[in-house]
């Protein structure tokens, strides 16, 4: 018997020291942009805040790039399991939800002040969309408004038939089918080979995808149109969020509001950064022509009608609280 209380406090005590360790948690983070671009920088200085914040208690490890998981299995990482949290263009699974296109409606919102509007007016509902898809919402970061790429001097749609076209969620793709180019499906991290061998000829993006990927080594314009401002969401799986603790919780919560602060001031702060240097390395950069202004805006009236049908009461109440603030 002596031997057993010796063996069982032995046990106690290994058991206690090794406690804490067992205590730490490791949170992979799939990111799909590049290290240098802004949204995974923020998500950096978000990781460090919460691993900082929890004293190592909870470590969150970036993985930018599509490194861990390319952008189009990102969502899907998270709500299985096989990542605690992500962060993905949430636009791109508008065909899964018309809610998580909201951001991406055409001319619908195309300044910070209107897309913020737009985005406040929808939260809750895309929360509950996450929540039944599994995930945790976080935060998240606008990029600057979209801007068409091209090869050739474009005047009017009509310059865009037959163009391979970049598209990487539904609001793109419906573009393209409207215009009468060719879309391909292409994710960021993929973009500068895309265009290099031809496989695509033009996109629509902001200003830092078009700095990130040197794009002026293939594309030689820029048209400011200013389409929309979508947005990457962070999110959690939500049985990796219910096993935090609560104080845990309360560290990440508050380092997301700041990452969403931060993410917002340098997007708008880099907005004019990128154009500039589209520039300086030979681009074009201008406002579109009356005429092709005035046709990209005929298609934001159509896609916006057709979204409002595929999301229903819900879009609508979402877009008459933006129209009515």
């Amino acid at each position: 018997m002596k031997r057993l209380y010796a063996l069982l406090a032995t046990t106690a005590i290994a058991a206690t020291a090794i406690s804490p360790a067992l205590a730490a948690d490791k949170w992979d983070m799939p990111m799909a942009y590049s290290a240098t671009n802004y949204h995974s920088e923020n998500g950096a200085k978000f990781a460090k805040c919460v691993t900082d914040g929890t004293a190592g208690k909870l470590k969150i490890v970036t993985h930018p790039g599509g490194s861990l998981f390319g952008g189009n299995d990102i969502k899907r990482a998270v709500q299985t399991g096989q990542a605690p949290i992500g962060e993905r263009l949430i636009s791109a699974h508008a065909n899964e939800k018309a809610i998580y296109g909201v951001d991406s409606i055409p001319f619908l919102a195309t300044s910070f002040k209107d897309s913020q509007k737009l985005w406040m007016a929808a939260l809750n509902k895309v929360k509950a969309a996450l929540d039944a898809d599994n995930l945790v919402y976080l935060y998240a970061v606008p990029w600057p408004p979209q801007g068409l790429y091209t090869k050739k001097d474009v005047n009017s749609t009509t310059d865009l038939k037959g163009v391979k076209f970049r598209a990487y969620n539904a609001a793109t793709a419906r573009i393209a089918a409207l215009a009468g180019m060719v879309p391909v499906q292409i994710e960021a991290a993929e973009l500068s080979q895309a265009l290099a061998t031809g496989v695509a000829e033009s996109f629509i993006s902001s200003g830092s995808t078009g700095y990130d990927r040197k794009v002026w080594e293939q594309l030689k314009h820029f048209y400011d149109v200013q389409a929309w401002l979508p947005r990457n969401i962070v999110f959690v799986n939500k049985a990796a969020w219910k096993a935090l603790p609560s104080a845990e919780k309360k560290i990440v919560k508050t380092c997301a509001g700041t990452a969403a602060e931060d993410g917002l001031a340098k997007a708008q702060e880099l907005t004019s950064f990128y154009l500039k240097k589209l520039a300086e390395n030979g681009m074009t950069v201008a406002p579109p022509s009356k005429q092709l202004k005035s046709e990209l805006k005929g298609f934001g009236d159509t896609m916006t009608k057709e979204w409002l049908a595929k999301a229903g009461a819900e879009g609508k109440a979402v877009v008459d609280a933006y129209m009515a603030k």
